[in-house]
């Protein structure tokens, strides 16, 4: 039996919450009637705490877990985590990185396609009966375009690979320079956004980036350009998307998250020029398994060895 006690925040999927409970002493806290109550009266009891980038673990909670020795994350994302005052307290936090940078890339190209060619427009065209009645506006082409990239990290170069065989010229903007990268580097967003075909975010969440593309970026990407965000929706100030996009400022626009999610504004969703998922960058069979067992291994190797496997 582990030394720690788990606590688990939100629910994975079921053979990963059954491959938990088969290793570990879990409490579910989602199960509580009420967990900021059950948090108060028994959080001293919990060493170990698995959640997700959507679950989170907020400073509150931190609070509540004076005994927590490591968090475990399920996604990479990690602004829905207190990393900084786990940080003060000497808590390791991992994510779930790399397993999942390939579905994200294939995801963002999904959506530079789609929004570029009308293929979700054209689907919805067909199964209205309107093909042959009423003719849809021509697409743009992809190959040849200009790709500027928003925080090329993991999954910005995995898109990177993809965008080389449509013959996309590529720029990034990040914080600074990425060493060894022969793409050019771009320190002016605006500059970017002005250059780019495409704009496509692969950002990290949180202060630092939120509201990142605003009125202005928007405005230089044009009304030619098309935006794709498969950061967080934090990282877009939505309501001068929607406006950028209902007065035809902006092109376009593919978007796998959203400001406050599951929520989705009806003024989007009213919308013809742009392609809308449901956060489903990593929703892979094979890459959620690939996450599951990370999770999985990180805990297992702080139990036996007091060190995790991927920690930020």
């Amino acid at each position: 039996m582990p030394e720690f006690e788990l606590l688990q925040v939100g629910p994975l999927s079921e053979a990963f919450n059954q491959a938990l409970a088969a290793c570990y002493r879990v409490t579910p806290l989602w199960q509580q009637d009420d967990p900021v109550a059950f948090l108060r009266e028994q959080g001293t009891r919990f060493g170990l705490l698995v959640t997700s980038a959507r679950f989170g673990c907020s400073a509150g909670q931190l609070e509540q877990l004076p005994n927590l020795k490591a968090i475990c994350s399920f996604g990479v994302g990690h602004d829905a985590l207190a990393v900084q005052g786990a940080r003060e307290r000497g808590i390791p936090v991992s994510t779930t990185p790399e397993v999942l940078n390939d579905c994200v890339a294939d995801l963002a190209m999904g959506l530079i396609l789609d929004t570029a060619r009308g293929l979700s427009r054209g689907d919805r065209h067909v199964r209205a009966g309107d093909w042959g009645t009423r003719a849809l506006p021509l697409g743009r082409k992809v190959s040849g375009k200009r790709l500027g990239i928003v925080g090329l990290g993991r999954i910005g170069q995995a898109l990177v690979q993809r965008a080389s065989g449509f013959q996309m010229a590529v720029r990034y903007h990040n914080r600074r320079p990425l060493v060894g990268s022969a793409l050019t580097y771009e320190p002016a967003l605006l500059e970017l956004a002005r250059w780019a075909d495409f704009l496509v975010l692969t950002c990290p969440g949180g202060p630092a980036t939120e509201h990142l593309i605003d009125a202005p970026v928007l405005h230089a990407l044009g009304p030619q350009g098309i935006l794709i965000n498969v950061a967080r929706g934090s990282v877009v100030d939505q309501p001068a998307l929607i406006h950028a996009l209902q007065h035809g400022l902006l092109g376009g626009a593919g978007l796998d998250v959203y400001a406050s999610e599951p929520q989705v504004p009806a003024a989007l969703r009213a919308l013809e020029n742009l392609v809308l998922a449901p956060h489903i960058g990593s929703a892979t069979e094979e890459t959620r398994g690939d996450m599951e067992h990370l999770v999985l291994a990180n805990l297992r190797a702080f139990v036996e060895r007091g060190q995790l496997l991927t920690p930020l």
